[in-house]
């Protein structure tokens, strides 16, 4: 039998849409993603990336995953013998700080690149570093969408790997998986490359309030590239949903309660 443990006094969080519905507590006014956003960066770009990717943020990401959280990555073997490929890897989406850091942790030793919200490239300070630290946001127009595919291309060229929350929204410290659609899934689709998937899920710890984060790693999916784009979405996003779905009854922690308000 499974045991799951409510903290005290717990928050309560009401929603009416798994879609839509955004609980972060971030106020951030984006910027425009147009065609004169700069995806690429280059040799200046490799610097910067460089230095505050892999000398400043990944060491500190683990840090903070550690002592936060006593974090532990499972089934990470499942990525051996990808080193040679550029991968798409896909998350749930329910800690703000945490899910900065995670892709990072999983994909090492491979360069990451997360495809974010333009919020996340919009801050004052913040903004103008996230790019280096592989934050690829969304296009907001035809042009820049062209450039958009154009560097998810050049960095699977690269093979880097590059990660997309599909739930789109965060919902903090949530234990079970979101419905999301198969839209994010046309990149792996269109490129013709592996797809992975990580699980994070929250556990009880005997002398600390905060739970232990686990992140479960599965895969690969690959779809048949002789079936049509429609069917390899859906394909790629029922198999990622399955696992992150099974992943998500290891936990066994509430933090905060999610309740349905029901239409009026």
């Amino acid at each position: 039998m499974k045991v799951w443990f409510v903290v005290k006094k717990n928050r309560v969080i009401y929603y009416k849409d798994e879609l839509s519905d955004e609980f972060s507590s971030a106020q951030i006014k984006p910027i425009s993603i147009d065609e004169n956003y700069i995806y690429d960066r280059k040799t200046k770009g490799k610097i910067l990336h460089t230095f505050w990717y892999k000398i400043i943020a990944r060491p500190l990401a683990y840090i903070f995953l550690k002592i936060k959280f006593g974090h532990k990555i499972i089934n990470k073997e499942v990525l051996k013998g990808y080193s040679d490929k550029g991968i798409f890897i896909y998350g749930n989406h329910t800690n703000a700080a945490a899910d900065a850091f995670i892709p990072s942790m999983v994909s090492f030793p491979k360069d990451t690149y997360v495809i974010v919200h333009p919020n996340n490239v919009s801050m004052p300070v913040l903004g103008k570093i996230t790019p280096y630290l592989g934050a690829v946001p969304l296009p907001g127009n035809k042009e820049a969408f062209v450039n958009f595919t154009d560097i998810i291309g050049k960095r699977l060229e690269e093979k880097d790997s590059i990660v997309i929350y599909p739930e789109a929204h965060i919902w903090p410290y949530y234990t079970k998986i979101r419905p999301f659609k198969d839209m994010s899934f046309r990149y792996p689709a269109q490129y013709h490359a592996p797809v992975f998937c990580f699980t994070n899920v929250y556990r009880k710890r005997k002398l600390r309030k905060t739970p232990r984060m686990i992140t479960y790693v599965d895969g690969p999916f690959i779809a048949d590239s002789l079936i049509p784009i429609k069917e390899q979405k859906a394909y790629l996003r029922n198999k990622v949903y399955d696992a992150m779905t099974a992943r998500s009854k290891n936990n066994n922690v509430e933090i905060i309660k999610y309740i349905r308000l029901e239409n009026e």
